[in-house]
């Protein structure tokens, strides 16, 4: 469904359907300052993430992660929400969000002022024990692992995803911060790679979907199966799907409307036209 004015599109589609589920990917955060994983094609950009089996069993593995999260963890910490996250919160303010789906792991939604939000894939700023109930944010981690590792503290790295950072060195010496209850194994309250999306989240989600009027897509490729279900619960539902996200997505050939734009200012174009409708319509 082609349309020259990105805005206008959009626009038309929250018209037709205005309790949507919209459901985020890293795309969203880019302009926070947050790499994606992918590019324009739905390939990976950089290694794969760490693999939630490999972690759990490899020392050297959460070592390498735990490193490499001392650079990377802080540029996530201090991301701030863009217009993007803005924009959203105002939608649902305006009853056109009945539920927002992240696959994202920053808290950006919430801290925009987003209140109706599943962290699909849970959230960075919190670390659990595997072994028993302890939990703690992940500033208290990150602050014990600088301190029990000051040789670490001194190297910089180009950003990645999540709170990693490119950084290859010898991390053999590198001192895993452990649970301080019981010993076990720390790990960031998020759903890893190789990992399963609690199945409470994956419910709300899909009820949410059944209630709603259409599905927005917002700066995902798809390409996770964790997000593109819904697109295909959506499409067996009969239920219209829109995509604003740039390059291709797995549900290409799902979709109502494909938008290929910049994510920010369609966005608010599209709330401008929406919050100017409005008042016309109440004149």
């Amino acid at each position: 469904m082609p349309n020259t004015d990105p805005h206008i599109a959009l626009t038309d589609f929250i018209h037709r359907y205005p309790r949507l589920l919209v459901l985020t990917g890293a795309g969203i955060s880019t302009d926070s300052g947050i790499p994606d994983y992918r590019d324009s094609n739905g390939d990976w950009k950089r290694k794969q993430p760490v693999q939630h089996p490999d972690f759990m069993r490899c020392e050297q593995t959460r070592q390498r992660y735990w490193g490499r999260s001392l650079v990377g963890w802080p540029v996530m910490r201090d991301a701030r929400p863009n217009p993007a996250h803005t924009v959203l919160a105002r939608l649902e303010q305006l009853s056109h969000i009945d539920l927002l789906v992240t696959q994202n792991v920053d808290g950006l939604h919430q801290r925009a002022g987003s209140e109706k939000v599943i962290d699909l894939h849970g959230r960075s700023d919190r670390v659990i024990c595997m072994q028993c109930d302890f939990s703690c944010s992940r500033d208290e981690v990150h602050q014990r692992s600088a301190d029990m590792n000051p040789a670490f503290t001194h190297y910089t790295a180009d950003t990645a995803p999540d709170g990693d950072a490119d950084l290859e060195v010898d991390f053999s010496d590198f001192h895993i911060p452990d649970c301080p209850h019981c010993g076990g194994i720390l790990k960031p309250d998020v759903v890893f790679f190789g990992d399963n999306v609690p199945k409470q989240r994956v419910t709300d989600a899909l009820e949410a979907l059944q209630r709603a009027d259409g599905l927005l897509v917002i700066g995902s490729s798809l390409m996770v199966y964790s997000g593109f279900r819904f697109c295909r619960r959506a499409h067996e539902w009969g239920k219209p799907i829109a995509a604003l996200t740039l390059g291709r997505t797995r549900a290409d050939e799902l979709l109502s409307l494909k938008i290929s734009h910049p994510i920010g200012p369609v966005l608010s174009g599209t709330l401008d036209r929406l919050t100017a409708d409005e008042i016309h319509h109440n004149r």
